[in-house]
């Protein structure tokens, strides 16, 4: 496993979260009466309006990250909601809620080698990040050496001077400015050109001795015409990348760049990358989404060689070689794909009349919006699956919008040592102790946990852009009546998936429940072998409960693709 960062956040994804950008939005800027004033250098911007004190009584106060390693360089960031959104937890929501890129960003950076300082405050503008204090707090922290990416451009398109948010400036790179009595922090202000702002930081970064770099804001969720992604070279992408070029700094092209993933991917799967709200967001991508932006940001800065090389973390190892295995079919690249990893439960191809959920799923799909790759194999447990190369060789065809499911735990527990077992056993619980065992080939495997083997999955998967949905296993046939069956396996995949950040769900008793809805009599006929494997009446049900599980994952993820009835 690769090393990661210590990322406290990802013990925050599910815990409360309130949506408070537009909160901090109401920091500053609107529009007035305009008055002449001198046209403003580099300097005079980065140094007016003075604002070490927040003005505005209803921002909450903010918690932002600091230097880990005050020893170490530091990537600091600073931005609006796109970079970092709320309190940068996806609002309690997991991977499908709000995110920036800048939080998946660090994930694939060195924290032995790099600080990664994400500064950026939803809701605030180029004008408003200064206006309330946030970049004098952050100035505190750079040091020569360091690098600051600065992507603003979202907010400063509004009202420059209103009782709301106020956070407006005026278009353009050029010397305007317009001064303002505001309606918002009662104070007068004068407000710059969109231009003046970014040179300000910019001069200001560079007296410190470290380096800016500018990004362009990345593109909504807009279409013309012809289909294609808007683009904002005409606004403040182009101004962006005019004041990069007269100032000499380096320039990330986020809108571009990611204007075209989004038109290479379709509608289809781009509709993925963004929270399925109603009204529909257009701004503020998803996991999914900010993964696919960090990926593009992360690219450029190993083009230009804005970090060194030994910040950037090594990707996972490749899958090992297998002649043995049929080559799957292709995957469309413009339809989002459901991976499912798993045992027999899941995939038995007919074999003794078993037959797995997976393979009776398809029905339930609506093909035109999702495509099924059903990588399950039976005798297989968490470990085994990964010691054998298949989890690496579903993870190498992931791409962000891509939902993979994840049910394990009828093989895992085998017991560790015993020749019964068949070398699948994974050891009890979520922790990280490892256990020596002798392959049949010789060779000496370090067991782990069950829990561990799914934090890998999971962590990989959300590297990827992937959403990961951890499904405790269906129940056995002798067990359902008796309570609860796998109840800690269950726990485990539980605790991962809240720890982690992925999704759960506890498919043992929505089967159960159906079982006991039915009656024992029925259950019975279900089976095709004493205990374990299901029939096609037995596999039909359970991809019916799957299915239900699907249609009602948070923000309605793959809710129009699940259809409403098989066939």
């Amino acid at each position: 496993m690769r090393h990661r960062p210590a990322l406290p956040a990802r013990r925050l994804w599910l815990q409360t979260s309130a949506l408070w950008g537009a909160g901090l939005a109401g920091l500053a800027a609107g529009c007035s009466t305009a008055k002449p004033a001198a046209a403003p250098t580099p300097a005079a911007a980065s140094a007016a309006p003075p604002a070490a004190v927040n003005t505005d009584p209803r921002t909450p106060p903010l918690t932002l990250p600091e230097p880990a390693n005050p020893a170490l360089p530091s990537l600091l960031l600073i931005g609006d909601s796109t970079v970092r959104n709320g309190r940068d937890d996806g609002q309690r929501l997991g991977p499908v809620g709000q995110w920036g890129w800048g939080h998946v960003l660090a994930r694939y950076l060195d924290a032995t080698r790099l600080n990664t300082v994400n500064r950026a405050i939803g809701g605030l503008s180029s004008r408003t990040y200064r206006t309330g204090g946030h970049w004098a707090r952050t100035k505190a922290f750079i040091k020569a050496g360091d690098v600051v990416l600065i992507q603003f451009g979202h907010n400063d398109s509004g009202p420059i001077n209103d009782t709301q948010r106020a956070r407006g400036t005026l278009r353009g790179t050029g010397p305007e400015q317009e001064t303002i009595d505001n309606q918002l922090t009662g104070q007068r202000e004068t407000v710059l050109t969109y231009g003046a702002y970014l040179r300000g930081y910019i001069e200001e970064i560079r007296a410190l001795g470290a380096r800016p770099v500018l990004c362009t804001p990345i593109p909504r969720k807009r279409r013309d015409e012809q289909g294609r992604t808007e683009r904002g070279t005409a606004a403040h992408a182009g101004w962006a990348t005019a004041v990069a070029r007269e100032t000499g700094v380096p320039l990330i092209d986020l809108d571009t760049l990611v204007s075209e993933r989004y038109d290479a991917l379709g509608p289809v799967v781009v509709d993925m990358l963004f929270p399925r709200t109603t009204p529909e967001e257009r701004v503020h991508p998803n996991w999914a989404g900010s993964a696919l932006n960090a990926q593009l940001v992360l690219q450029a800065l190993r083009a230009q060689q804005l970090l060194p090389e030994a910040a950037f973390l090594p990707p996972p190892a490749a899958a090992p070689a297998d002649n043995n295995t049929p080559a799957a079919a292709p995957l469309n690249p413009r339809l989002p794909t459901l991976f499912l990893v798993g045992d027999s439960t899941v995939r038995s191809a007919g074999q003794n009349g078993h037959w797995g959920w997976g393979e009776r799923l398809a029905p339930w799909l609506d093909a035109q919006q999702i495509q099924l790759a059903n990588h399950a194999i039976g005798g297989r447990s968490t470990r085994t699956f990964l010691r054998e190369g298949r989890w690496a060789r579903v993870r190498a065809q992931f791409k962000p919008g891509d939902v993979v499911l994840i049910q394990f735990g009828h093989n895992d527990v085998a017991r560790v040592g015993d020749p019964a077992g068949k070398q699948r056993g994974s050891l009890p619980g979520t922790g990280p102790e490892r256990q020596a065992e002798t392959l049949p080939d010789g060779t000496v495997e370090p067991v782990q946990s069950f829990g561990a083997y799914l934090t890998r999955y999971v962590r990989e998967a959300l590297d990827a852009g992937v959403v990961p949905v951890v499904l405790s296993p269906i129940p056995h046939k002798d067990r359902w009546q008796e309570g609860r069956d796998f109840p800690e396996h269950a726990a485990w995949g539980r605790e991962v998936a809240e720890r982690e950040g992925a999704l759960f769900v506890d498919l043992t008793m929505r089967v159960t429940a159906r079982y006991q809805q039915i009656g024992a009599a029925a259950v019975e006929g279900l089976f095709s072998d004493a205990r374990t494997h299901t029939n096609d009446a037995g596999a039909k049900l359970n991809a019916e409960c799957v299915a239900e599980i699907l249609r009602g994952l948070p923000q309605a993820l793959l809710a129009p693709a699940i259809k409403a009835s098989a066939g």
